[in-house]
């Protein structure tokens, strides 16, 4: 194949970029904010989609994100390839604070406790539900009886508390960035008409000379 990687990624080096992206997530982040200046849309609805892909990584939709973002930022009129990049504010950095601030304040909104050293572990719990998931989903085609339990209990106490408990925070986080945006972006955008202007009529100059010296030759033969 013509655009086939000549060095095929291996499953755990794929595993160790998600984690720490090559030249480290600096480098991620000055290029996600690069290429959000140079999007063609104005500052406010960039900032929309900002705020959407922001809010969206607060979500428990763990591998919908992107579809979480999108939707958002078409509701709000923002840009959805800002929203896109907004989702980037959620990687493995700050998964595990993002999701420990959603659980506490789901918990709290709810008047329940998070009980992490009950019965089952945070992470415990997410393994039961994956586990019966699959168990069920082969079990429907094999006509074998299905249990709900671990999923059940997922429900309760990790996925319902994280969707109530992300909205807070969530909007905080991503109404921050979108006031924070909106002015660096402007000036950006502005700097950068100003550097293509300037070069359009450092061209214009130059092929006005140009074509003063030839007519000069032409006048002087």
């Amino acid at each position: 194949m013509i655009f086939k990687r000549r060095d095929p990624k291996t499953y755990l080096r794929a595993v160790v970029e998600f984690v720490w992206p090559r030249g480290g997530w600096a480098r991620a982040f000055h290029y996600v904010r690069h290429r959000l200046r140079r999007l063609p849309d104005s500052p406010e609805r960039i900032a929309r989609g900002m705020w959407a892909g922001v809010f969206a990584a607060f979500t428990p939709f763990y591998g919908l994100h992107f579809v979480v973002a999108v939707v958002m930022a078409r509701v709000m009129r923002g840009n959805m390839l800002a929203s896109l990049m907004g989702t980037f504010f959620g990687n493995p950095l700050t998964y595990f604070p993002i999701g420990l601030t959603a659980l506490k304040t789901g918990h709290w909104m709810l008047g329940t406790e998070m009980e992490e050293g009950a019965h089952r572990s945070f992470t415990g719990k997410f393994w039961d539900a994956g586990a019966d998931l699959w168990y069920n989903l082969k079990a429907v085609f094999m006509g074998q009886p299905t249990d709900w339990h671990g999923l059940s209990v997922f429900y309760d106490e990790v996925f319902y508390p994280y969707l109530v408990g992300g909205i807070v925070p969530g909007i905080v986080a991503a109404t921050i960035v979108y006031y924070v945006s909106v002015p660096l972006i402007r000036a950006y955008q502005h700097r950068r008409k100003g550097l293509i202007k300037a070069k359009f009529e450092a061209l214009k100059a130059k092929a006005a000379a140009k074509a003063e010296a030839k007519r000069k030759v032409e006048d002087q033969g």
